[in-house]
């Protein structure tokens, strides 16, 4: 299934879902197959904010920051992603002429994941240990169902949540979701969506653009400023997992997806075996 294109489309409010989609449908349309996966931070943010739950971060001890997930947040999260997120995407697709079919990690048990047992966090330059974080990393995926669906000629719109080996769901992060899909799938290319033109020397200077970003095989990514750290794990993980090719771009140019595939992103790569961190 290597002539597959994974695409995560980014929850940043700057990126544009409709030229995502409309863009994916143009593939689609070239006889291209494509995988869609999804976050919705700005969604979850704003539903949040209307049903009074507080939105925390957590930033690891190398400097990642991800939501931390109680159990409040877990249900906004699948409110936000099942609710708001992916009917926008399949309604677009599907206005598109593509058959779109919306599934979370739950569905079919699309997404299985190992829940967190403790987060490690610095607060107030103090290391803490968080454990109320409904978070897990995703394990394995049901490319079964994944390939019977883009056998069929449908758009398989993906989010979390995932499932835990409990039963019961657990945030996992979309970028890491989509590397996980990814590698799976053995895809050709995963292109990582997002409100910054690639992966940037200088968060504040978009002019400062990578074309490429080499990042160690374990350890630490190479920047993490600008929501970028997880991003680069994720794309650590998906080339480790099987993916051929990952790509960084910008979610907010029209046809973003094919600019991307065309040069217009950061191309992230593993640094060799002996230049590792």
């Amino acid at each position: 299934m290597q002539d597959i294109t994974v695409v995560k489309c980014g929850g940043n409010a700057a990126v544009d879902p409709l030229a995502v989609c409309s863009d994916v449908a143009c593939m689609v349309g070239d006889g291209e197959r494509v995988v869609l996966v999804h976050g919705g931070s700005a969604d979850i943010d704003a539903l949040a904010g209307r049903l009074g739950v507080p939105m925390r971060r957590l930033v690891s001890p190398d400097g990642v920051s991800a939501r931390h997930t109680d159990a409040a947040t877990l249900e906004v999260v699948h409110l936000a992603l099942a609710g708001l997120a992916k009917p926008r995407l399949v309604g677009a697709l599907v206005a598109a002429g593509v058959p779109a079919v919306g599934l979370t990690g739950l569905d079919g048990g699309l997404l299985r994941a190992k829940r967190k047992g403790v987060h490690r966090a610095l607060v107030d330059g103090r290391r803490v240990l968080v454990r109320d974080d409904h978070s897990g990393r995703v394990t394995s995926v049901n490319t079964g169902l994944l390939g019977t669906l883009l056998s069929s000629g449908a758009v398989p719109v993906v989010s979390p949540p995932a499932l835990a080996e409990d039963g019961r769901p657990v945030n996992a992060d979309a970028d890491r979701a989509a590397a996980a899909v990814a590698g799976a799938l053995g895809a050709r290319t995963l292109v990582l969506l997002t409100g910054a033109p690639g992966v940037l020397a200088d968060p504040a200077d978009e002019d400062s653009v990578l074309p490429v970003c080499a990042v160690p095989r374990s350890g630490p990514p190479p920047f993490t400023g600008g929501g970028m750290g997880l991003k680069l794990i994720a794309a650590r993980e998906a080339l480790l997992g099987g993916a051929r090719r990952v790509l960084v771009a910008d979610g907010r140019r029209p046809d973003p997806v094919r600019a991307a595939l065309a040069g217009h992103a950061t191309e992230v790569t593993l640094l060799p075996e002996e230049a590792r961190a």
